[in-house]
């Protein structure tokens, strides 16, 4: 699959390869053939999964549940052997680079799209909805720059999903 139509699901349902927020650690391992580095914090409250160049943070209980997802595409810039490892791994195609406007334009094109509200980030453009009981953000970056070792203006930084809360 490439790169376009999984982040169209992920921004329109709210999942990741049929996991979402409060999807537990174990569907976790069980849905996520990659290698990875799990951190958790001094006091046991939170734990980081970080596979490269996606994260996901987990609350404690009875059993580790997911309370956010985010796909750090801003990495692939500097580091495209992340995108090779996942595409073997997981089946999904990434692009060192992906222009928020492609992005946008099948978004456009995808009747159960959310409508996205956009602010300002100093820097960054954020472009927000609310999909059923989960928030989904991309940040786009809206520095003037043109591509290099890092992104581009109107690059795609960052995809995320959690929990919802009302959204104002």
């Amino acid at each position: 699959m490439k790169a376009i139509p999984f982040l169209v699901s992920f921004i329109t349902t709210g999942r990741l390869h049929g996991l979402g927020i409060g999807s537990t650690l174990s569907e976790v391992d069980r849905a996520i053939d990659a290698s990875f580095v799990d951190v958790v914090d001094s006091g046991g409250l939170s734990l980081r999964r970080d596979y490269g160049f996606f994260e996901f943070s987990f609350n404690p209980g009875p059993e580790w549940v997911m309370a956010n997802c985010s796909i750090e595409l801003h990495r692939l810039a500097s580091g495209p052997a992340m995108a090779e490892t996942w595409c073997k791994s997981m089946r999904v195609d990434f692009p060192e680079y992906l222009a928020w406007d492609e992005l946008r334009d099948a978004l456009s094109q995808t009747p159960e799209a959310p409508a996205m509200k956009v602010t300002d980030q100093g820097g960054f453009l954020e472009y927000c909805a609310a999909v059923a009981d989960v928030n989904v953000s991309v940040i786009v970056n809206d520095d003037r720059e043109a591509r290099r070792r890092s992104l581009g203006h109107g690059d795609v930084w960052s995809v995320s999903m959690w929990a919802a809360a009302p959204m104002q």
